[in-house]
């Protein structure tokens, strides 16, 4: 529920603050809050096609859309430094209410358009090694002249924005640490395992370090802060657990296991479970 209701105070606070960037864009600014015909106005003001909107509709992807999205929106209206790119992608409604509050923040076309212009003209200036005519698109278009440092640092966020995400939803890497499953899974061994399939598990710490698995190298500490969290809510799963299939997943937090030979026992209930134990910290697989 709290997880709905972050997402439905985002959404109101995204249309509010879009709505004057809508007006400066000639559009109607009460359609930055309807759903669906706020999306599909936003693709046309950056240069998008209004069925690229859909894209919204695909979990983990719309990430991608997202970000993508925003970054486009304030370079419309002039904002082309990487701290306006990063302030849209970290918090959008701001960004965009700071680009709708600035007189001086005109709309100045879908900015799409004009970097597939730019491109097309640069490409057709190296082909006839026209070195003047690259020297005119550099002052025409100065906006997309990068340096190679922000090219750099733009293409190291984007790697680690796109793994950490890949990560956390969709598919991991683990090594087997000890030898439970000899016959078929040995120590050392390196797995790819799904976190789609039984349905992913939405992120509940808000405040975490990137493609850390729990624990920070060399101090130790944990990788994320307990607090502010969100509750635990999984998406809906592609497939059931089929018996005898392995599983992973993380240790219980505060359940006691006992352990004999063959079986073991959750000492909370009593309950028998054909459990094997791999590592008695973070992984079990189902038997």
């Amino acid at each position: 529920m709290s997880v709905l209701i972050f997402l439905i105070v985002l959404y109101i606070l995204l249309g509010l603050s879009m709505m004057k960037l809508f007006e400066k864009a000639g559009i109607p600014g009460w359609k930055a809050l309807v759903p669906g015909v706020a999306a599909m106005e936003w693709c046309k003001i950056v240069g998008r096609k209004p069925q690229y909107a859909l894209w919204f509709l695909f979990p983990v992807v719309n990430f991608f859309i997202y970000a993508g999205l925003v970054i486009d929106m304030v370079r419309s209206f002039g904002r082309h430094g990487f701290w306006d790119s990063v302030l849209a992608v970290v918090y959008a409604p701001v960004a965009f209410f700071l680009v709708g509050r600035d007189s001086d923040a005109k709309y100045e076309g879908p900015i799409l358009d004009k970097e597939r212009e730019f491109h097309r003209l640069h490409h057709e200036a190296l082909e006839k090694k026209d070195v003047l005519g690259l020297k005119k698109l550099d002052s025409q278009y100065p906006q997309f002249k990068k340096s190679a440092t922000r090219e750099w640092t733009e293409a190291i966020v984007f790697a680690v924005f796109a793994a950490a995400f890949i990560r956390m939803f969709l598919i991991e890497a683990y090594v087997i640490p000890s030898s439970s499953m000899e016959g078929s899974l040995k120590v050392g061994d390196y797995l790819f395992v799904s976190k789609a399939h039984y349905g992913i598990r939405t992120p509940m710490t808000v405040i975490q370090f990137p493609l850390m698995h729990n624990v920070m190298p060399v101090t130790g500490n944990e990788s994320y802060l307990e607090k502010p969290s969100l509750p635990y809510y999984r998406l809906p799963a592609i497939e059931k657990i089929d018996r005898n299939e392995p599983v992973v997943f993380n240790w219980p937090a505060g359940d006691r296991v006992n352990i004999v030979t063959g079986r073991s026992w959750d000492v909370g209930n009593g309950s028998a479970r054909t459990w094997l134990i791999l590592n008695t910290r973070a992984w079990m697989y189902r038997s």
